[in-house]
């Protein structure tokens, strides 16, 4: 049987928590742990180091809560509900009856790459709802950006305050809603010069090519060759599925390669595209999964000529712009 606010509920029971002190956060945060241990439920920390700290100095000795590291589990967004399924279907097979985490986005994906993060905030409403999951998502409201916080508002179905009540949320969105709109996209000042290579209607082998063309040693050789793939996969897919002409160009920085690939279409009908991989036949859905766990950030975004994918390997943090003022790439 579930307990606390879950008690009844069937599938993912998601709640964001934005507080405002560290001691609303233990306020919430110790509770919720220590009820689930009492409960004998599965109970586990994904939260940074500072707040790790501090949930461990309010806990008593051996709480029987565990401790799992945040930044191991948030690399990339399809990555990280890859592992997050492995691991609840692991605690749902050993007979858990109900399963509690508490967790945090790191800060620095709350800037340039708050798109991505955004939805996946929201997939997981559906790719975790098959589990008995009850999930509190931390976040500080005074260093999260306006931006991020309007986001949470949306993706989070239920809400903790800091007076540990637990309420339905009014303005969440469904995902399907949510997930179909243009999510505002900041632009990579490399995009903002001209490219290093234009290429149209190019062969999957070309585009590989230009990539490794491009190459200047500033990269591993993993991230080199993982950005191959992904252009191989989201170029067929345009040529395939998309509407001619297919433009691929390329920008190469000190820390980073930037690639888009933009044709005449809508780009992909299904809402999770990217974040979960497609095994109902639509078009492209394997493949742009694959590029979202070989790319370091991926950026969708429309204009008046078509559907526009922006693939980055390297460092996609090329600035700490918070998402205030987002604005879509042209």
């Amino acid at each position: 049987m579930r307990t606390g606010p879950a008690a009844g509920f069937h599938g993912y029971f998601h709640e964001a928590f934005c507080y405002d002190s560290d001691e609303e956060f233990l306020a919430v945060a110790v509770p919720f742990l220590l009820d689930g241990v009492a409960a004998g439920e599965p109970t586990l920390v994904t939260l940074g180091d500072r707040t790790t700290e501090l949930i461990r100095a309010a806990l008593p000795a051996e709480p029987g809560v565990t401790f799992l590291t945040g930044a191991g589990l948030y690399d990339r967004p399809s990555a990280a509900i890859r592992s997050y399924q492995e691991l609840l279907a692991s605690l749902t097979t050993d007979g858990g009856p109900q399963i509690r985490i508490i967790g945090e986005m790191p800060a620095v994906f709350m800037g340039v790459t708050w798109d991505w993060w955004a939805r996946y905030e929201s997939t997981i409403n559906h790719a975790y709802d098959g589990y008995p999951l009850w999930g509190i998502c931390a976040y500080d409201r005074r260093t999260t950006p306006a931006a991020v916080l309007a986001d949470v508002a949306r993706t989070h179905p239920h809400l903790v305050g800091a007076d540990g009540r637990h309420l339905p949320n009014g303005t969440y969105t469904d995902p399907l809603t949510y997930l179909g709109a243009d999510r505002p996209v900041v632009p990579d000042p490399l995009q903002l010069t001209a490219a290093l290579v234009e290429l149209t209607d190019p062969s999957p082998a070309q585009a590989r090519r230009a990539v490794y063309d491009a190459d200047q040693g500033n990269l591993s050789g993993d991230e080199v060759e993982d950005l191959v793939v992904a252009v191989s996969e989201v170029v067929t897919n345009a040529l395939r599925h998309g509407q001619p002409p297919v433009r691929f160009r390329l920008w190469t920085g000190a820390d980073r390669i930037v690639v888009t690939v933009s044709d005449g279409g809508a780009g992909p009908k299904e809402p999770f595209a990217g974040l979960l991989p497609v095994d109902d036949g639509a078009p492209g859905g394997l493949g742009l999964w694959i590029s979202y766990q070989s790319c370091n950030h991926v950026a969708s975004y429309h204009t008046p000529e078509g559907f526009t994918l922006r693939l980055t390997a390297g460092n996609p943090h090329f600035s700490d712009l918070a998402p205030d003022r987002p604005q879509l790439v042209a």
